[in-house]
């Protein structure tokens, strides 16, 4: 029996595991990362130890330094999580080598499923159905086809090709990427399907034989390859839950396997399915499986680890409609780039359980008020999941919780989620893994740019509320108030969309006498009557309608939550400080990384668009490109050099090229 487990990772995925632990009464090892000491994992467990460096390289990969944790700490178990580690044979057989329980699937498994080329082939021969697949990009033809790595998972290292022309380069960029993510940059191609679904199915196996499905969950909503929603049941034709829960079996058997995993498949719009790859681990989407069978995955890996049957002998029945979105930190405003910073608030409404299967709302996150967000690890903040009697209702919850959450200090992917919650195509099941890709309203923000003005008033009206509640001198008269009403209050601030300025005159009673924007909202104004204002909070009549604003202020940063949608805003000093001018053509790093490769010189012609240097941040590639035909000025950071947001990455003069 196990009696302290150590979590071989971090974030939500160490808190999930640790919070069924802690209901099993089994004590629990955290390790982490020096840029992980103050997080909320860490302070949960039992005991942590340290892992001495910041990047996945110098600490989560690192099996000697990992397994020496478990001695250091009396451990007598393990468990990777579903990241780094997690899939890496070498890792299960050190564990076991070391004499420790590994909570996972056999080392033989992992291995023979970690070759994705090898696996297909394992599997072919127990009847699952697979897609075209090359090695030898010189035998394809026909397009489009899919990039993959050969190791791995979570979209890294994928590419869609429609052109031979694009191969090459596609190609190349997917192995550097799967290189940097795994250690292992092989790739594969394989026939893309048009309009196809991600459908996965949760197996489960025990060392007495037992091998079972526990439902389905579709995966196809996904950006950049990586899913952003998933929901349980899947929505599917008749007839093909059986034969995909069968061959998700007959895959499981084929290896042996023994503990939880996902078989995953591309369901073709006739109803035809295919293998895409078996990941021998609990899946990041788990929790929808739990919502909608009652079961704690988590406590069914440790019971099977400790070599007991599972409690089970069918797949259990399914009740209601669970979604999952993942919340990560993202700029929308830069392509959805992953972002850092400190998240000064993070709160969601509504909220009826953590880490445990729930009905209603269930919040798995890695992150609390004050948390930094930096550029070693994944952008995933947390997931938030809910279950009810209804797909259209788990939707509306899930949407409307979202909607309300106050997300502060971090931009994050919240409003893409609402959307597509809210979307009438998703509402009607109409979902494939090309749904973002033909749905461009889904991008727009909730708080569309006519109500950032509205926000920049509550601000202002709460800022003022929040001086006069302060001062010690005429305390009783209301903020900006004159014996000459002339002039009104002006406050100016930075936006999603450029600076706003704010102004307003409050009468002798500190009613709302005038107001006024610029840049102006829409054709007209509307009509704005002050009913009352405090330091956190406005609330103002709108053409008859009164509308509350939430205001959180933190040093000039300004967030307002309001019913319409979230403002981030920036207020600015009444007399700024000189600063320096950058040169014309600069081009800056959007987040903090590594310049990984330079692909043009100082002295070089390009055109707009032109690829000049990637920058690696956050476990993925990010383009930079000409802005404008010129010539390339300057490039400061050579290849392997550090950035932090802001620096310069290069200078191009806006020349006219050569025709």
């Amino acid at each position: 029996m196990i009696t302290r487990l150590l979590v071989a990772n971090r974030g939500e995925i160490a808190r999930r595991v640790l919070a069924t632990c802690r209901m099993l009464g089994v004590e629990t090892v955290a390790v982490h990362s020096d840029a992980d000491a103050d997080a909320p994992f860490v302070a949960e467990a039992d005991q942590a130890v340290r892992l001495p460096g910041n990047t996945p390289a110098e600490t989560y990969l690192r099996i000697d330094l990992i397994l020496d944790a478990a001695r250091k700490s009396g451990a007598d178990a393990v468990h990777p999580g579903y990241g780094f580690l997690a899939e890496n044979a070498e890792f299960a057989a050190a564990v076991t080598d070391a004499g420790l329980t590994w909570v996972g699937p056999p080392a033989k498994a992992i291995a023979a499923m970690g070759d994705k080329m090898a696996a297909k082939a394992l599997l072919a021969d127990a009847g699952v159905p697979m897609l075209p697949t090359w090695t030898d990009a010189d035998e394809i033809t026909d397009f489009p086809v899919l990039v993959k790595a050969s190791a791995g998972g979570g979209g890294r290292g994928m590419r869609i090709v429609r052109e031979a022309a694009d191969l090459a380069e596609a190609v190349a960029s997917a192995r550097r990427e799967a290189a940097g993510a795994f250690g292992d940059g092989t790739v594969f191609v394989e026939r893309y399907v048009e309009r196809g679904r991600h459908v996965e199915v949760q197996v489960f196996g025990d060392s007495h034989g037992t091998v079972l499905a526990l439902g389905e969950r579709d995966c196809s909503i996904q950006r950049r390859h990586q899913k952003i929603v998933e929901e349980a049941p899947a929505v599917l034709p008749d007839g093909v839950r059986e034969r995909l829960h069968e061959a998700a079996v007959a895959a499981a058997r084929a290896v042996g396997y023994v503990g939880a995993g996902t078989v995953e498949f591309l369901l073709a719009p006739d109803g035809a399915f295919f293998f895409l790859e078996m990941n021998t681990r609990l899946q990041v989407e788990h929790p929808v499986t739990e919502a909608v069978t009652g079961l704690d995955l988590v406590r069914l890996q440790l019971m099977v680890a400790e070599g007991e049957p599972l409690p089970l002998a069918a797949t259990p029945p399914v009740t209601g409609h669970a979604i999952e979105v993942r919340l990560c930190a993202e700029d929308p405003a830069e392509g959805y780039r992953p972002a850092t910073g400190t998240l000064h608030r993070f709160a969601v409404p509504g909220v009826a359980g953590e880490f445990a299967p729930t009905r209603g709302l269930r919040l798995d996150s890695g992150v609390v008020d004050g948390s930094t967000v930096g550029v070693h690890y994944d952008s995933m903040l947390a997931k938030l999941v809910a279950w009810a009697p209804t797909r259209a209702e788990a939707a509306r919850l899930l949407a409307g919780a979202l909607a309300r959450a106050e997300l502060h200090g971090v931009t994050t992917n919240r409003d893409l989620l609402v959307r597509v919650l809210r979307s009438p195509e998703f509402r009607a099941a109409e979902v494939d893994t090309g749904f973002l890709d033909r749905h461009d309203g889904v991008f727009a923000p909730l708080l569309p740019p006519d109500g950032v003005p509205l926000a920049a008033l509550a601000a202002a009206l709460a800022s003022a509320a929040a001086r006069r509640s302060t001062a010690t001198v005429l305390a009783g008269l209301p903020s900006g108030w004159r014996n000459v009403p002339a002039f009104p209050q002006v406050t100016r601030f930075t936006g999603p969309d450029g600076e706003i300025e704010v102004r307003y005159r409050l009468d002798r009673a500190g009613t709302l006498a005038e107001w006024s924007t610029q840049p102006v909202i829409g054709d007209a104004a509307p009509t704005v009557t002050l009913v009352g204002a405090t330091p956190d909070r406005a609330v103002l009549d709108v053409d008859g309608v009164r509308r509350a604003f939430r205001v959180h202020r933190v040093g000039s940063a300004v967030f307002v939550d309001g019913p319409d949608g979230a403002a981030s805003l920036a207020e600015l000093p009444r007399f700024p400080l000189p600063t320096v001018e950058l040169a014309a053509g600069s081009l800056l790093a959007p987040l903090p990384g590594a310049v990984a490769r330079v692909h043009v010189e100082v002295g070089q012609r390009v055109a707009a668009g032109d690829l000049l240097l990637t920058l690696e941040a956050m476990k993925l590639e990010h383009p930079v490109l000409a802005p404008t035909d010129g010539v390339v000025a300057e490039l400061p950071v050579p290849a392997g050099g550090q950035v932090d947001t802001g620096a310069v990455l290069a200078v191009v003069n806006p020349e006219e090229a050569p025709r």
